[in-house]
């Protein structure tokens, strides 16, 4: 008797990995989804444009403007500080009788208030570096397209021109008020002249200086400090020196050692070529040699405060 053939047939591995995969829906194709940003199809500004921003806004935030309350305090009270002097004395010339020039001259009236023009390079040179290394803000400047030489730059130009404006309204104050009192017209303009001269060649010192300690640390509190050190201790220094040499009885090397003060180097300079008053033990002028060197002296620590500027940038910037 045959026997039913029951051998099962066996599918084809071929027909099975196809009935499976017919099984698995299709994967869709990658899409990019419009979800309604707007595009930008205006103008492309460019590396000018991004210097020009970085100048205003540090500029900005160097009297706290734009930002909180609290920010606003410390260089607002300093500006009206030293605004309040020259009022006061521009007052005092208005009013009195007997006076005829203001009771300081234009190029003797910052070297009254260094302590206060120290107290505001320590205090805006730190708030407008030391933020961007302590968050690490840094690298996305250089992003775009902006290089580390444009950032310090636009910093630098800032912070000058806050010292300038803190340093140079008082002084226009004061000429107003001596116009005000009818005192001669023609002194008083060429003493402006001097005395924004001499408010332009500090600021442009003490902001190299004060930017490139700052830049040391990203911690603020340390940076005031650092600077207030930076610029107060060789003046302190310096001023000791001058004294004992003075009583010693060498008056001609009192000049000579204010080479070694960012504040007697201006200084010398007021008094060489501004005609101011010597500032140093004695009250001797600076001869033109002095002041020559002292003025390239200046030239030299401003250039290379912004050239190790530039090189902690270019480092902070990876």
């Amino acid at each position: 008797m045959t026997q039913p053939d029951t051998t099962t047939a066996s599918t084809p591995p071929a027909a099975t990995a196809g009935a499976v995969d017919a099984a698995i829906p299709s994967q869709p194709a990658d899409v990019i989804h419009d979800i309604g940003y707007r595009h930008y199809d205006g103008p492309r500004l460019g590396r000018g444009y991004a210097r020009r921003s970085l100048y205003v806004q540090s500029l900005r935030g160097a009297y706290g403007l734009g930002r909180s309350a609290k920010s606003k305090v410390l260089p607002m009270i300093l500006l009206a500080l030293v605004c309040a002097v020259a009022v006061v004395m521009s007052a005092v010339a208005i009013y009195s009788q007997a006076m005829t020039a203001l009771p300081l001259g234009y190029t003797e009236f910052l070297p009254q208030l260094t302590l206060i023009v120290f107290l505001f390079v320590a205090a805006q040179a730190p708030q407008s570096v030391s933020r961007d290394l302590r968050f690490r803000t840094v690298p996305l400047y250089f992003s775009r397209p902006i290089a580390p030489l444009d950032y310090v730059g636009a910093k630098y130009a800032a912070l000058t021109s806050a010292m300038f404006v803190f340093t140079g309204v008082p002084l226009v104050l004061m000429y107003l008020g001596a116009l005000l009192a009818k005192f001669d017209f023609a002194d008083n303009t060429k003493g402006l002249a001097q005395g924004l001269l001499s408010a332009l060649l500090l600021s442009l010192l003490y902001a190299a200086v004060a930017l490139l300690v700052a830049a040391l640390t990203p911690r603020r509190g340390f940076g005031v400090a650092a600077v207030i050190g930076s610029l107060f201790v060789p003046f302190a220094a310096t001023s000791a020196v001058q004294v004992i040499a003075f009583d010693q009885g060498h008056p001609d090397a009192v000049n000579w050692i204010g080479l070694a003060s960012p504040t007697s180097l201006v200084g010398n300079v007021q008094s060489a070529f501004l005609g101011a008053e010597g500032f140093n033990p004695g009250n001797s002028a600076a001869s033109g040699t002095v002041g020559a060197a002292s003025l390239l002296v200046c030239l030299l620590i401003i250039t290379g405060c912004l050239a190790l500027l530039l090189r902690r940038y270019r480092k902070a910037g990876l």
